[in-house]
């Protein structure tokens, strides 16, 4: 394997290692997954304090400092439901992964920078390679 070879596997080691103690370190309290069903039903009874909705995905906490969270189907009736029963809603637009966005907007220039150096290093050097012209 060559040098470029090498130096691309340690930074994609590196990169990957980042994210992934970014995201085991990045982690929240463990949260309770529950049936929706249940989660309509605690709702009435009133032990749901807190709602957090994104989307389709609801996060929250139940009476007694307990986080849950569950997916709730396409429900017009759910938020009259939460404010009939004292509960406190927050809706928030579903948020991406900030290693996606960042991909995303550099990919293009970063697609250039790999392809330039490409070329850059072909130009370099003698005979064997291409682009490069032996004696006449």
């Amino acid at each position: 394997m060559n040098n470029l070879g090498k130096n691309l596997v340690i930074w994609a080691t590196i990169i990957i290692m980042m994210v992934v103690l970014f995201n085991l370190f990045n982690q929240t309290q463990r949260q309770e997954a529950m049936p929706y069903t249940e989660f309509l039903e605690l709702v009435s009874q009133g032990q749901v304090e807190k709602v957090r909705i994104q989307g389709q995905q609801l996060t929250g906490i139940l009476s007694g400092n307990r986080p849950f969270t569950t997916y709730a189907p396409n429900d017009p009736t759910l938020i009259q439901k939460l404010v009939d029963n004292n509960v406190q809603v927050n809706a928030e637009p579903m948020e991406e992964a900030w290693y996606i966005q960042v991909l995303i907007s550099w990919f293009p220039m970063l697609l250039l920078i790999g392809v330039w150096i490409f070329f850059m290093r072909q130009m370099q050097g003698g005979g064997g390679k291409a682009m490069s012209f032996g004696k006449s």
